[in-house]
């Protein structure tokens, strides 16, 4: 019977074996491949991309693992940071970008130098510092925008990296357990937002997590499928699971939590259920100490160009301190899995104290050490013919006044103050920043501030913010972030992290001067010396060394909108024309933005425009850029643009603008306000509804005696007569010289 069938039937029979042999093939790999079994104290740690490194502000898969295995003191790591590729994981202070030797070869654009510099440990360092039992590696989302033209070198590269990690023994023991994370599908919003829908997104998606299944397949190792269960999840959700179709909620991440741990470890309810509040404060707090150890702010005095000649003495210390800090916080997480809560304040009290850092300021025989009240200070201006200047607030009254950096008004004419106390950063063993966001009312008409809210607290560096019709736009270190008050209370009540992966590696270079477009747009600028990788719903955008972007709140949309090199752009302003204009403080230079909004390749940067200043007034640092557009100015002075100068010359000068060709031109005309009081330091300035302008003032004499600016004697009578100063600005200062 069989020698008389015919050639399709034998065709047919042979396409059916095969079916049969793929089929049996898939089984065999399947039950090749089980949920990880953990052992006690196991390492794990996560690598890879921003669906990775957003899970450390919410702690909730940390959480779900602690609860299903209490008893076996799980040791968790996040290592994830936006951008993040398998071979490519750049960082401003390690001059290789690379994650593997061979690595880029297969990147085109992402290979051109970016001039990081530095000796922050690679990521085989790192994973060899933790111990890595298990790596989980997020990746898949950047690599998508590539399409399918993209396809096959990303299948090359994750190949790659899997087979380099593979070899490793970052235990010193044995190879890692290894599991490949597929991307998340995108969520359709279009109908809320103006998104994309999602439709050529998922076709990535698809193309690119069955990618990765087929190359972890070949590999042998473990590969995690959430881009089907997660596009079933939009499609079926009653409210949406992302905030912009491709970063989850704070609920998404609850529900990818859960699906996570069962793919990765199998399906099983947590033993201690009751207790995951507790555990997940513990978690949160664990992960606020590692965050201040793997992505340090200010880090670029502890490992990069700024290292040299202080940070060998100032940071060793403290980053061994955080360390033992996120240890402790370790064995409070097994304890609060186990119903306990530890006392972190007595456990903190026995970790090394951080040795005090000296300073060499000797100030000079003529040096006035004494800070003024403000109605003092006021006395010390000498103001243009025609204007005057008051004193609308001070610490005297508002204590939380303290080092403003950026204010701003409302459409109820109320002034908002972001200040920020804990600059420039994070003192392992204090206790948290507080810095603030504050309004302050003038609520009878005098001319004065009479009324104080605090809009936020417990914020870090609030260097930049934008007061909008939907809430307030916020830099905070990595973090964009949009605060509302939703019962009208003048107090923020929700936070939503927008975007993640901004660098604060030099924590005054990082995104601030916010200023809002003619459109409503939000424009920010970033310093020199970092380098930003932010995964949007439109592709990554990345920058290096300086520049400014452009945040459209309508379609969630962020670009880098300028990339010319520019150290320190504390200065943003828009003429009546809707041209944009920034300041840049080390030159100083004030230029016209628009000729340089060009793309440029990463690592590179544009060629500037010509500087508006003339060399004669040309006073550095300067903070704060202003148009004259105001009936409290005459008529001949409008369209003039105003900058403050911090050192030197303490004051605000104004300069003409005018049409000069394919430009513009500009003079000197006046210096509108400068100060003799030589603590004065006029950060920002912004003009009021009613047309006055503001002034704040950052008063602080001894920048100099911070430990971050490098100076290491101690003059002991300047240090004592600076802790008993009665202002707050001096006694911090002293303060950080205890450091």
């Amino acid at each position: 019977m069989v020698k008389s069938l015919n050639n399709k039937t034998r065709v047919a029979i042979r396409i059916l074996l095969v079916l049969l042999t793929g089929a049996l093939t898939l089984q065999f790999t399947k039950l090749s491949l089980p949920a990880l079994t953990l052992k006690k104290n196991a390492h794990i740690v996560l690598i890879g991309n921003n669906l990775g490194s957003r899970m450390m502000n919410y702690g909730s898969f940390e959480t779900e693992l602690q609860l299903r295995y209490p008893d076996l003191n799980l040791f968790i790591r996040n290592m994830c940071d936006g951008g993040n590729t398998p071979g490519f994981r750049p960082h401003a202070s390690r001059v290789s970008p690379w994650a593997f030797p061979g690595a880029e070869k297969f990147q085109t654009e992402l290979a051109n130098p970016s001039d990081s510099q530095g000796f922050f440990e690679t990521e085989d360092q790192w994973l060899t510092r933790l111990r890595a039992d298990i790596i989980i590696a997020f990746f898949g989302y950047n690599e998508s925008f590539s399409g399918p033209k993209g396809l096959e070198n990303y299948k090359s590269e994750l190949d790659a990296f899997i087979k380099h990690t593979l070899k490793q023994k970052y235990n010193g023991i044995s190879s890692p357990q290894l599991v490949i994370v597929s991307p998340i599908a995108f969520e359709d919003l279009s109908d809320r937002f103006d998104l994309p829908n999602g439709k050529v997104e998922n076709l990535n998606l698809s193309l690119y997590s069955e990618a990765m299944k087929q190359v972890a397949e070949r590999n042998n190792v473990l590969f995690t499928d959430t881009y089907s269960a997660t596009k079933k999840w939009f499609e079926t959700s009653e409210k949406p699971l992302t905030i912009d179709g491709s970063q989850l909620t704070e609920e998404g991440y609850t529900r990818f939590a859960t699906l996570l741990t069962d793919l990765i470890f199998g399906p099983s309810k947590p033993k201690t259920e009751v207790n995951r509040k507790l555990v997940q404060s513990a978690v949160l707090e664990k992960n606020w100490m590692w965050h201040n150890d793997f992505k340090i702010p200010n880090g670029v005095h502890a490992y990069g160009r700024r290292y040299d000649p202080f940070g060998p003495d100032n940071y060793p210390a403290e980053i061994a301190k955080l360390r033992e800090l996120a240890q402790i916080r370790d064995t409070a997480i097994w304890m609060a899995a186990n119903g306990k809560q530890m006392d972190l304040v007595a456990a903190d009290k026995n970790t090394t104290p951080i040795p005090p850092v000296k300073t060499n300021y000797t100030p000079a025989p003529s040096e006035n050490l004494e800070y003024l009240s403000g109605q003092e200070a006021i006395s010390k201006f000498k103001m243009a013919d025609g204007f005057k200047i008051d004193l609308f607030a001070s610490e005297l009254e508002f204590p939380d006044l303290a080092k403003p950096c950026q204010i701003g008004f409302d459409t109820k004419g109320r002034l908002w103050v972001a200040t920020m106390p804990s600059y420039p950063h994070y003192k392992p063993g204090d206790q948290k920043p507080n810095d603030k966001l504050i309004i302050l009312e003038d609520t009878d008409n005098d001319g004065k501030a009479d009324k104080q809210t605090i809009f936020a607290d417990g914020l870090h560096l609030p260097i930049g913010f934008e007061v909008t019709a939907e809430g307030v736009y916020l830099s905070q270190g990595t973090n964009f972030v949009l605060l509302k008050d939703t019962d009208g209370d003048g107090k923020a009540d929700t936070k939503e992290i927008l975007l993640s992966g901004f660098d604060d590696h030099d924590t005054h270079h990082n995104i601030h001067a916010f200023t809002a477009d003619p459109s409503g747009a939000i424009y920010m600028g970033e310093g020199v010396f970092l380098h930003t990788s932010v995964e949007t719903s439109y592709g990554p955008v990345r920058g290096t060394n300086g520049g400014f972007y452009r945040y459209n709140p309508r379609r969630k949309h962020l670009e880098r909108t300028a990339q010319p090199y520019v150290p320190n752009p504390w200065g943003i302003a828009f003429d009546d024309w809707g041209q944009n204009f920034y300041a840049e403080t080390s030159s100083p230079d004030v230029r016209w933005m628009m000729p340089v909004t060009v793309k440029s390749r990463y690592g590179d940067t544009t060629e500037v425009s010509r500087d508006l200043l003339q060399p004669e007034h040309r006073v550095r640092p300067t903070s704060g850029l202003e148009f004259v557009s105001s009936g409290h100015f005459p008529d001949n002075l409008q369209g003039d643009f105003l900058i403050n100068n911090t050192i030197g010359f303490l004051g605000t000068k104004e300069h003409t603008l005018k049409d000069d060709g394919t430009g513009y031109i500009s003079r000197h005309r006046q210096d509108l306000l400068v100060s003799t009081d030589k603590n004065f330091r006029p950060v920002d300035m912004e003009f009021a509804p009613d047309g006055s302008l503001y002034v704040a003032d950052w008063h602080n004499l001894l920048e100099a005696l911070w430990v971050s600016w490098g100076l290491n004697e101690v003059d002991e009578q300047l240090l004592q007569q600076l802790l008993k100063a009665k202002d707050y600005h001096a006694r911090a200062a002293a303060v950080r010289v205890l450091r």
